[in-house]
């Protein structure tokens, strides 16, 4: 073995240097002995180390694979697939017009998939993100005739998520959900006499008339307030006009509909907002007919759901947290 020739080398060079008294050469082969046994102590935490890693990066390969091996074995079969909205719908958010279609359009050309499932947990956010979905929905369901496509509102599905929901051939939730608020708002804050009071002089310069509407350091004149009133009620007729295109007369005749307001899932169940009670499971099993589900909702790629698990996520999340913006929002 390596330390065994070391050590002859070690007292062959010391024979060429004379021969050594007995307790010089007891204490040189105790060093000897000692160095030997270190290094081979430090070999075999090295070895240890080395595959305590490799089992690490063998775990979190497995975590990471895990749900994509599960998935390919639910989608040989026979199956209901579904689709998350969850959260603000947003351009930049999980929610974003993009990734819903995206699980959409997987979903309904996968030749197993029996029925699709929108599963809607959002109390909305922009019109033109709902209005893309609620548009794909159609176009999905008139290109592929045999596949039904219904919504399951879970805690909330009000203002843009319902926009969404209108389009399925029917619309489930729970008794206690939180259904409607059919409204569109513009929203911010007014500074004018803040500025007064701390003596602070505005000097706002556009080339346009209008341009700083909603400037928040800026009055808001009476033309200015009829004209967002007039685009917000364009909006809102926009809405109006998709739920009754989408719902086909299953609406109560009650003004109230329309107002904004929002209602829990049993009376909204009344008022013709939703069809029937029940979770995801029950639709799959009940009415689809094909009890396993299959998630369709696009995921983050690798990298950044492994920077999720170690706390890289959070920073993002504060930031979505502190976002502001003036941006008509269906809610």
């Amino acid at each position: 073995m390596l330390w065994k020739k070391r050590r002859e080398r070690l007292q062959a060079s010391l024979e060429n240097l004379g021969a050594p008294s007995a307790w010089e050469r007891g204490l040189v082969e105790q060093v000897v002995t000692a160095s030997l046994t270190e290094g081979r102590r430090a070999r075999r935490w090295g070895v240890f180390f080395k595959l305590a890693l490799l089992a690490y990066l063998c775990a979190l390969l497995a975590l990471l694979l895990a749900d994509k091996f599960t998935e390919l074995w639910a989608i040989s079969s026979p199956h209901t697939s579904l689709v998350d909205v969850k959260g603000i719908i947003t351009a930049d958010s999980q929610a974003s017009a993009d990734k819903i279609v995206e699980g959409l359009r997987d979903a309904f050309e996968d030749t197993h998939t029996k029925g699709v499932i929108l599963r809607i947990n959002s109390p909305g956010g922009s019109p033109v993100q709902a209005g893309y979905v609620y548009d794909e929905i159609r176009r999905l369901r008139a290109k592929h005739k045999d596949i039904p496509l219904y919504a399951v509102i879970t805690d909330i599905g009000a203002s843009g998520a319902y926009y969404m929901a209108a389009a399925a051939d029917a619309i489930y939730a729970d008794k206690a959900s939180l259904v409607g608020s059919i409204g569109v708002l513009l929203n911010g804050f007014g500074f004018v006499e803040t500025l007064k009071t701390l003596g602070v002089e505005r000097r706002l310069l556009t080339a346009g008339e209008h341009k700083g509407i909603l400037d928040p350091f800026s009055p808001m004149n009476e033309q200015d307030r009829l004209f967002a009133k007039g685009l917000l009620e364009q909006l809102h007729q926009q809405f109006i006009s998709a739920v009754k295109q989408g719902r086909k007369g299953r609406l109560k005749d009650d003004p109230s509909l329309f107002s904004g307001l929002f209602w829990s899932g049993e009376e909204a169940k009344a008022l013709g907002l939703v069809d029937g009670l029940g979770s995801s499971g029950y639709v799959a099993r009940e009415i689809i007919g094909a009890e396993k589900i299959v998630n369709y909702t696009p995921k983050d790629d690798w990298i950044k759901r492994v920077s999720e698990r170690f706390g890289a996520g959070m920073v993002a999340g504060l930031g979505s947290a502190l976002m502001l913006t003036a941006a008509p929002a269906l809610r």
